[in-house]
């Protein structure tokens, strides 16, 4: 079993790869010993089919709560509330470790939402081992408390009564603000793309903005996948014109779709013309002539091989940086999908593109933007003037 290293703690997520090839995560300690508890919640959670980026990050917190246990003498199958809420305190107060070899020239901090996503990993990881046997009943009735929901979701349904209006609500979270998704203009990400220099950034950064796909679902295309011929009949294909396909499956990179659903995302010309330009930029790099991996690595070693998450990030901050502002690969997405809203597509036509398998999921993507506020004032204003003249 070969295995990678992702967190320097006392205990760690790692990347196990078996024997037949397939990747899993384990939690490991200093000793490389196995956390037996851990990794069966872990098995768990691919056996009920969550996604692989999913298991990995669940890992990771994991990992973060054991090792804050072992160093704070914290009984991890057993601990008070008081110890839970002095750990959420922890998460954001302490800065986090450095990026490089050198100390970070302004310390870094977890923000309230991501100890909320970390104590909720540890929710879970308790309640499920609860189940088990492994913790106390007790220990999970005290991450929950009842709560009156005075106004309810759209499709709730709260009952003849309202008894349903009555739900178990977590005990231990930060109240913070919902930030709503962060997307980019036209302008802005024509700006983007410009500040690119090789043809396979410039290429990826217009599928996002076009297709709304997952920076995961992009770095799992296979050259399979891109039908960009009017006719893909020749292909086994029968959908008309240039389209994309995003598949689940597990990749070397460790891309992964989050969708369980296979779709395919229509592209505009332009789109195929930059993909004409990338293969031929592709072409003069000999070791990348053996992958099927749509981007590959072309101006740094290992040539030829997969793009990666973490090279991936690095490119985007650098154009972000000469852009002149956050550009990071999800905002792209969320450009498309509003773009697709405020066009009028039908929300189940969008919904399917974007491969939310919930509506609701879609419910975020109606906001405002500043000129339709502005509309709106100058709207009403106008109309007051004409009633009093």
């Amino acid at each position: 079993m070969a295995i990678s290293t992702v967190l320097h703690q006392h205990f760690r997520a790692e990347r196990a790869i078996s024997g037949d090839g397939s990747t899993y995560w384990v939690v490991v300690n200093e000793s490389f010993e196995l956390h037996i508890e851990a990794c069966a919640y872990l098995a768990g959670l691919r056996g009920a089919d969550r996604a692989y980026n999913t298991e990995r990050t669940y890992a990771g917190r994991i990992a973060l709560y054991l090792s804050y246990c072992a160093a704070n003498g914290v009984d991890w199958t057993r601990p008070s509330l008081a110890q839970l809420m002095a750990m959420m305190r922890w998460l954001v107060d302490e800065p986090l470790p450095s990026r490089g070899r050198r100390p970070d020239p302004v310390p870094r901090f977890r923000s309230k939402g991501t100890a909320n996503a970390i104590m909720g990993t540890v929710g879970e990881f308790l309640s499920w081992c609860a189940l088990q046997g492994w913790v106390p009943a007790s220990v999970v009735s005290q991450l929950v408390q009842p709560k009156f929901l005075r106004y309810t979701p759209p499709g709730f349904d709260p009952g003849e009564d309202g008894q349903h209006r009555t739900v178990q609500s977590r005990r231990i979270k930060y109240r913070v603000a919902v930030p709503g998704y962060e997307w980019l203009s036209d302008e802005q990400i024509a700006k983007v793309i410009g500040c690119t220099t090789h043809a396979r950034d410039r290429f990826l950064v217009s599928l996002l903005a076009v297709t709304g796909m997952r920076i995961g679902e992009a770095l799992g295309l296979r050259r399979e996948d891109m039908h960009f011929l009017p006719d893909s009949s020749s292909l086994g294909c029968r959908i008309e014109g240039p389209h994309v396909h995003v598949r689940r499956r597990l990749n070397s990179n460790g891309a992964y779709a989050k969708s369980r659903q296979s779709r395919w995302i229509p592209v505009e010309a332009e789109t195929v013309a930059l993909y004409s330009d990338y293969r031929y930029e592709r072409d003069e790099i000999p070791e990348a002539a053996g992958c099927d991996m749509v981007f590959v690595n072309l101006f740094r070693a290992p040539l030829g091989e997969p793009m990666k998450y973490a090279s991936t990030y690095e490119l985007f901050r650098r154009l972000a940086k000469r852009a002149g502002f956050a550009a990071r690969p999800h905002m792209f997405r969320h450009s498309a999908i509003t773009r697709w809203v405020r066009s009028g597509v039908p929300r189940d036509v969008a919904q399917n593109m974007a491969g939310h398998a919930s509506p609701q999921s879609m419910d975020p993507y109606t906001h405002a933007t500043d000129q339709d506020k502005r509309d709106a004032v100058e709207m009403v204003a106008a109309k007051r003037k004409e009633a009093s003249a």
